[in-house]
């Protein structure tokens, strides 16, 4: 999972990654170049006295060194410009794609899964072609050139190098192994700090109102001691990697020092020489120990990939059609043929042999007991479903083969949760209409019955919305929602239990004011109140899943049961009638 991700999203920045790769690589031979140099002025300088071959040689490794460095800076700033392009790009592509999930989709992962998967895991991502850009590429080459440069200065102590290495090897590999685990548990258990943090702060309000506060820190406390442990007993191996490879460079350096002193005794070997194979001893274990570590991290990269990935390979089950078509042959209605959805894994279907019609200049309302599937038949409309049966039809073409702006461009859609986004009432409203002139968007506001409370607030339009609307009261917000559809001017609106804050009165004048600003559009009001509903053209009665009745207020309360059940728990005889 994650060698495609970084093959598809490192091709489109190959001449970065070449530049990394270049000079890294005349970095590293310059490095590999020091140590023989030094050898030689200790040979051939300092033990003969050669003043002049010290100063010449010493400033030829300066130039070298300050190549080095020249290289390595080179390298590092490309390899950081790579990892956050990488990023950037990864990034946009999850956005892009849950963007395009349809709400099953959305469902099937979570919200904080989705933020964690867009920031964390491409955070570990990046990490690792950082890491693997400034250490991996320098590695190999830092090994296998110390080996052969190693080799040049004295073969007799080769057999120390093949014992070193195998041993850090199998030692840190034995680490890693048991790390993996830990990392994949430790990304679950960030969705789930991310999950219960965003719904205390989400439901805040609730939580207080019901003093559960003591509960509610008590359960953050758990999940946040999980992901403590799980991090814990990551470090605490990952702690281990350092202490193991120090013991065994250090272990190393003094049987290289043993060994060699023996060598030089017998006069078999230099000083220089046994200067410059420690040297590259150290490098080749370093190489090694800079390889090791990039596998410390390559295993939370892994998973953190694999996450990223099965975003990215989730279809969203609302594909939209090749051959799309943009013509209307019937603007503004909305019908539902036979139509049948079942949820994915469900044993029935939630909706079933639905068959309806609304019209333009009509209210269709749609009434029932909760989990009769109201909200969901209205989510079919605008395709946040697929119907799993039959076919809905909006302008007289399926959904389906309806070109996607074509068809939002039918709809308003007022959610049951009225949902405002951060900015001002201004840009809130005009999230219908972005071109819109403040007088378009006060008349849509007095439609709403929104004007008045926004004339009161201190600075009118420019009035801060925060996130989510929470800044303003759960009437105001379903208001302001209305006021952003109705300013988009459809021909089809949506209202989806969308006056259940709102009050008698103003539920009242709000249904008249669009009555004459709107009387034109189709209507389809889902709503759990009869007052809301007692004007419509037609009312559909939904229970479980299937529509048991439809007709006028009047012509229902003779001949539905269900209806009558309805309006008996909600209205008096009187008010009935």
């Amino acid at each position: 999972m994650l060698w495609k991700l970084l093959v598809r999203y490192l091709r489109p920045h190959w001449p970065l990654l070449a530049a990394v790769v270049v000079f890294q690589l005349i970095q590293s031979i310059l490095t590999l170049l020091l140590p023989a140099l030094n050898a030689d002025i200790i040979d051939n300088g300092v033990a003969t006295g050669d003043t002049g071959y010290i100063m010449s040689t010493g400033g030829l490794m300066l130039a070298i060194t300050l190549a080095q460095i020249a290289c390595a800076i080179i390298a590092v700033y490309f390899a950081a410009k790579l990892s956050m392009g990488l990023g950037r790009d990864v990034r946009t592509a999850v956005f892009a794609r849950v963007g395009a999930f349809s709400e099953q989709e959305v469902s099937h992962f979570g919200a904080p899964s989705l933020i964690t998967r867009s920031t964390n895991d491409v955070q570990q991502v990046q990490m690792l072609v950082l890491m693997a850009c400034t250490l991996l590429v320098s590695a190999p080459i830092l090994a296998i050139g110390g080996v052969i440069m190693a080799m040049g200065q004295d073969l007799q102590l080769s057999w120390i190098m093949a014992v070193a290495v195998p041993v850090l090897l199998i030692a840190i590999g034995a680490i890693i192994v048991r790390m993996v685990p830990q990392f994949q548990k430790m990304q679950a258990r960030i969705d789930t700090v991310n999950r219960v943090l965003r719904e205390q702060l989400t439901g805040i309000r609730v939580i207080r109102a019901f003093v559960r506060e003591p509960v509610e820190s008590k359960r953050f406390a758990t999940a946040n001691a999980e992901l403590t442990d799980t991090a814990l007993r990551a470090g605490r191996l990952f702690a281990l990697v350092f202490p193991v490879a120090m013991g065994v460079l250090n272990i190393s350096s003094v049987a290289v020092l043993w060994f060699g002193a023996f060598l030089i005794e017998d006069g078999s070997m230099q000083i220089g020489a046994l200067t410059a194979f420690l040297t590259y001893l150290i490098q080749i274990l370093m190489a090694v120990m800079m390889t090791t570590f990039i596998a410390v991290i390559l295993p939370r990269a892994a998973v953190s990939g694999g996450r990223i990935q099965e975003v990215l390979l989730t279809e969203t089950s609302v594909v939209e059609p090749t051959g799309a078509t943009s013509e209307l042959t019937a603007a503004g209605t909305v019908e539902f043929r036979d139509v049948e959805f079942a949820y994915p894994g469900a044993d029935q279907p939630v909706l079933h042999e639905l068959s309806f019609t609304a019209r333009p200049g009509e209210v269709t309302a749609i009434i029932g007991s909760t989990g009769a599937g109201k909200t969901t038949l209205l989510n079919l409309i605008p395709r946040l479903f697929d119907v799993t049966g039959g076919q809905v039809l909006v302008g007289g073409v399926d959904v389906r083969e309806l070109d996607p702006e074509a068809r939002n461009a039918q709809l308003g859609l007022i959610p049951q949760k009225a949902y405002l986004f951060a900015g001002t009432v201004g840009s809130t409203v005009r999230y219908g209409d972005p071109d819109a002139t403040d007088d378009e968007v006060w008349e849509a506001l007095r439609v709403a019955q929104a004007s008045d409370f926004v004339r009161a607030m201190h600075e009118g339009l420019d009035t801060p919305i925060a996130q989510g609307g929470t800044n303003v009261s759960g009437g105001q917000r379903q208001r302001l929602s209305i006021a952003r559809a109705l300013l988009k001017r459809p021909p089809i609106l949506l209202f989806d239990d969308s006056f259940s804050a709102l009050d008698t009165a103003t539920d009242a004048r709000l249904r008249q004011a669009l009555d004459r600003a709107a009387g034109d559009t189709t209507r389809i009001v889902v709503a759990q109140r009869v007052s809301t509903i007692v004007d419509a053209d037609q009312i559909l009665v939904l229970d479980a899943g299937r529509i048991v009745a439809r007709g006028t207020h009047a012509e229902l309360l003779e001949t539905s049961p269900t209806y009558q059940e309805i309006v008996e728990s909600q209205l008096s005889a009187e008010e009935a009638a």
